[in-house]
């Protein structure tokens, strides 16, 4: 199974980030440390058999793969790790290509949109440029030794979009910001939508939820979600989104609350197959009660949904 576990490791031994913990974290510390010490980066295999495995802390055996490289310093590489973060926050695709050999010096190229950003003395060619529209493609990191290439996917980040700032609304946003979603929260009320409510929004959006629905446009990358004050309100955020092309559609409430809304929507004529695909009640059945605990298990059922995973009862 492909993982592109990522940890960031100082020369003063300061640890960010995970790939997997115990012993094999200690090792992958010894060679990034050498990697600041030389200024080069390499390709680090390990074979774990099951019992060497359970003894490192981890679930199985098998090999795991890591590049590692420093970090690099000078004006080149701070636009190119500027502009990925910038392609990160802005939910754009984006591919990074690094060679495997430095003994010319450091060489790394970035693709975002139709922009290339470059480090070192590297003349972009087809090996390169094929590596690099390849990682914007795929979901894994991968290495193509006979190119010399370590080819990277900056994936667009899923966004989550909340209609409604309330107690429910804010925990979900909380959870959701903590499991990698770009979240936005839309409200029509400021006092609740606001930063101090939702530190963890990317954007919070104060408007009529109507505006906000008409400005909206969604693709496979989107969950919505509709936790509003009110049950109209809950039922348009339902009507316009039930047959957009976003991965989930949920509706906070009870199972009377769904027969009573699309019993109205049918008849507004919103087609049955999409409403039958949005979800009421929202989240995984844990006997969640509170705001913070309805939080999780709405989250738990996103990740579901996000990793492709099969719930209990399918």
């Amino acid at each position: 199974m492909a993982s592109d576990a990522k940890m960031l490791i100082r020369a003063d031994g300061f640890r960010s980030g995970t790939v997997g913990g115990g012993c094999l974290e200690a090792e992958v510390t010894t060679e990034a440390l050498a990697a600041i010490a030389t200024g080069k980066p390499g390709l680090v295999r390990h074979t774990l058999n099951a019992d060497i495995a359970g003894d490192l802390g981890l679930s199985c055996g098998g090999t795991v793969e890591l590049f590692v490289e420093p970090v690099l310093g000078g004006a080149p590489a701070a636009v190119l790790y500027h502009g990925v973060a910038d392609a990160i926050a802005g939910r754009r695709w984006a591919g990074v290509v690094t060679a495997l050999d430095w003994e010319r010096g450091p060489r790394k190229a970035a693709c975002i949109d139709d922009a290339a950003l470059v480090v070192g003395e590297w003349r972009l060619g087809t090996a390169t440029a094929a590596a690099l529209s390849a990682a914007s493609a795929v979901s894994a990191a991968t290495v193509d030794e006979s190119a010399g290439l370590f080819a990277e996917p900056i994936a667009r980040m899923p966004r989550l979009v909340i209609f409604g700032a309330g107690h429910v609304g804010c925990e979900i946003a909380r959870a959701a910001a903590a499991t990698d979603f770009h979240v936005v929260v839309a409200d029509d009320r400021e006092e609740f939508a606001n930063p101090d409510r939702l530190p963890s929004a990317d954007e919070i959006q104060v408007a009529d939820l109507r505006q906000t629905l008409e400005a909206l446009t969604l693709d496979q990358d989107d969950y919505v979600i509709a936790c509003t004050r009110g049950h109209a309100m809950d039922a348009l955020v339902v009507e316009r989104t039930a047959a957009s092309p976003a991965r989930y559609v949920g509706m906070l409430g009870s199972r009377r609350k769904r027969e009573v809304i699309w019993k109205a929507l049918a008849a507004a004529g919103v087609p049955r197959p999409a409403l039958e695909r949005v979800k009421v009640p929202i989240g995984e059945d844990i006997g969640a009660d509170t705001p913070a605990e309805i939080g999780i298990a709405v989250m738990a059922e996103l990740i579901r949904v996000r990793r492709g995973a099969v719930g209990r009862g399918g």
